[in-house]
């Protein structure tokens, strides 16, 4: 997917060279969902999160991370 050396219409237009690593990290996508129990991600024994970077030259970036839920303990019927 994305192959390198063909045209990609993105690098005409601001002349970046810069298509293919928007193809990829389009196929990617912005995001990941993981759910946590007692404060830590459940993942699996090989599992970790990771920052792919695509771009052609490196850069700072700021990772946001959003935690949703309810506390573990819970009062009333379920």
């Amino acid at each position: 997917m994305a192959p390198e050396g063909i045209h990609y219409d993105h690098d005409e237009r601001w002349g970046d060279g810069n298509g293919r690593s928007h193809v990829r990290a389009s196929i990617l996508g912005p995001d990941i969902t993981v759910p946590v129990r007692g404060g830590e991600p459940l993942l699996g024994t090989w599992q970790q999160i990771i920052l792919v970077e695509l771009d052609l030259r490196g850069r700072n970036r700021t990772v946001h991370v959003t935690v949703l839920g309810t506390s573990e303990k819970r009062e009333g019927p379920e």
